[in-house]
């Protein structure tokens, strides 16, 4: 066994005896390195984009909703606003938070950097950092099935054919007062 070990340790100091050595000059101004191209360079770094000159459109003949609606779509600092959830729904205050956690981690697993917090037993608020992605956010809450309304700014957002909030809220208080009113009949 030590002889064989032996011959094999002889026979590695030959091979390596007999290698070239290879030796890199110290001067290597004549060297060119051109193994590297951009995208082996860009590595490891964060993409930049550059932004795209989009110049703003024609606002003659534009209703206020829709100036509004350009102009968001060029919006590029944080955005806030709020969630009004379905009024119909009954919900703990212990729900909310749970609520809104959920929503901020499907986000961010989306990729939107929005955070949500609970306002009220009715209310969502959220936060964006980059107001690019509103779009993207008010679709997101807009299908999840216990949000009603979402306001960005001035602008409130529902599915198509529900009436506005407030027709809710009207609507909500009418058949409460119905239903308190003592019957005169006889």
């Amino acid at each position: 066994m030590a002889r064989r070990l032996l011959v094999a340790m002889i026979q590695l100091l030959v091979i390596a005896a007999v290698a070239k050595k290879v030796r890199i000059p110290d001067h290597l101004d004549d060297v060119v390195d051109d193994e590297e191209d951009e995208e082996w360079k860009m590595w490891g770094k964060k993409a930049v984009s550059k932004p795209v000159f989009d110049p703003p459109p024609d606002f003659t003949g534009m209703t206020p909703d829709q100036i509004q609606a350009e102009m968001m779509k060029r919006h590029i600092g944080p955005a806030m606003g709020f969630v009004k959830l379905r009024l119909d729904v009954p919900r703990s205050k212990e729900e909310l938070p749970e609520l809104a956690k959920k929503w901020s981690r499907l986000l961010r697993t989306g990729g939107i950097g929005a955070r949500v917090t609970a306002v009220d037993l009715n209310t969502l608020m959220f936060t964006l950092d980059s107001g690019k992605e509103t779009t993207e956010l008010k679709d997101f809450f807009l299908r999840q099935p216990e949000a009603y309304e979402v306001k960005i700014g001035q602008q409130a957002f529902r599915r198509p054919g529900d009436p506005p909030l407030e027709v809710v809220i009207e609507k909500r208080k009418l058949a409460k007062e119905r239903k308190q009113e003592p019957n005169d009949e006889l």
